[in-house]
């Protein structure tokens, strides 16, 4: 109502009266800060106006770091470098963001993409967006109120800003490679950092400092991480899958108590079933010494395409003839916003996004329970094998000091999704 007009019209007003894009980014860990510098190469007016992470030694190093590679595009002064849970909260009150990067750890995220929303921001949010059922409902909600506020939002599934993929998805959908038939989709790739435990510091602490390793924060890696390639299939099959089965584990992650080495598996094989009955099998693996494979393949009545970072071929030539790998897909996703938002044109990939974090989320439900998982029954609550399969992983009253308890490794056949933890 009223509220959306006053933004959308402040929006209009922005668009046609400056030039500076002020950013405040939101969790200052590798990906946040690799934006910063992403954002930052991708236009020269643009500022940095606030910082805000969990940790305050984090968020004042970052302030610092960038003042040495950047002095005279770094605006903060003390006032807004925030931290702390509720940190976020103040960055998003300050005038002075109209850009705002949410790329704390991805548990957080729906919390983060709501208030954003509220305060009206162009937002840049990074991958995936959820972790559990909840927080999709939240972030669908939160895409239907940025649109009615005219926002800007882009995702970082940086494949939909690259060159090759592009190219590749409009020759797709033009129809050059016939029908698919079917698909694979692949992300095996090695074992993620763990930090060891640092003197005195407790449970929560602990587990944001190795929220890969935690399901509440990480969403498991076929969610933190294949969520790419599964981005691709959706794109490619114009559609979002129906149901979903399959199977994971977890062989060689570290044993013992999940309070010290978390609770995710290391592999999934998967078949989505898509709306006109097309398969697409997903893979993904996180073990050390395995061969690597991060590809999307389709297989056409026309043509066989295979597609990855650098590389995209059909019937094994270069589709592109080169011309793929001249942009920096990271760079662009930010490039693509800010000229959004200068020109006022519609740009919001939120939807879009969580859609693909719900496939992912989907795929590791079945594979936990060993059941198949149907789209539309999970979303909306209803019944499926006798269970509303309901999940909401978010710790209830989080502190960073609090003991928080870790659920066991999911066992396949009898794991049910949590419903609220603390």
């Amino acid at each position: 109502g009223g509220a959306a007009a006053t933004t959308l019209a402040a929006a209009k007003m922005y668009a046609q009266t400056s030039q500076t894009i002020k950013v405040g980014i939101i969790g200052c860990g590798g990906r946040g800060s690799g934006a910063l510098q992403n954002v930052l190469e991708s236009d020269k007016d643009v500022q940095v106006a606030a910082i805000c992470d969990l940790v305050e030694s984090k968020a004042k190093a970052t302030l610092n770091g960038l003042k040495k590679r950047h002095p005279d595009r770094v605006m903060p002064t003390a006032d807004e470098v925030f931290s702390g849970l509720d940190g976020y909260k103040k960055l998003l009150a300050s005038p002075d963001v109209n850009y705002v990067i949410l790329a704390t750890p991805p548990g957080f995220r729906p919390y983060h993409l709501e208030a954003a929303v509220e305060a009206g921001k162009n937002i840049f949010t990074e991958k995936p967006v959820a972790v559990d059922v909840t927080g999709i409902r939240k972030c669908l909600e939160a895409a239907k109120k940025s649109r009615e506020k005219g926002l800007k939002v882009v995702a970082g599934t940086q494949r939909r800003h690259q060159a090759g993929y592009l190219e590749t998805m409009k020759r797709l959908h033009d129809g050059e490679f016939g029908d698919i038939l079917s698909a694979r989709v692949y992300w095996n790739g090695q074992t993620p950092w763990f930090h060891q435990r640092q003197k005195g510091m407790k449970d929560a602490q602990y587990q944001v400092y190795n929220w890969y390793h935690f399901l509440w924060l990480c969403g498991d890696h076929i969610v933190e991480q294949h969520v790419h390639n599964l981005d691709v299939a959706n794109w490619a099959m114009g559609a979002t899958p129906v149901k979903v089965s399959g199977m994971g584990g977890r062989s060689n992650r570290p044993v013992g108590d999940p309070k010290d080495v978390g609770n995710i598996f290391d592999h999934f094989a998967l078949e989505y079933e898509y709306p006109n009955g097309v398969i697409v099998e997903s893979f993904c693996r996180h073990i050390d010494g395995a061969e690597g494979n991060v590809t999307e393949n389709f297989v056409g009545t026309k043509a066989r395409v295979h597609t990855r970072d650098g590389e995209w071929l059909v019937n094994g030539r270069d589709l592109t003839q080169g011309r793929g790998a001249e942009s920096k897909p990271y760079v662009q996703e930010h490039a693509d916003l800010i000229k959004a938002i200068r020109s006022d044109k519609p740009i919001n990939e939120l939807e879009q996004v969580t859609n693909s974090t719900f496939t992912a989320i989907l795929g590791r439900m079945a594979a936990y329970s060993g059941r198949t998982m149907e789209w539309d029954k999970v979303l909306h609550g209803k019944q499926l094998h006798g269970t509303v399969w309901d999940e909401d992983t978010f710790p209830k009253n989080l502190t960073l000091d609090m003991d928080l308890p870790v659920d066991p490794v999911p066992v396949v056949g009898k794991w049910r999704p949590k419903k609220r933890t603390g």
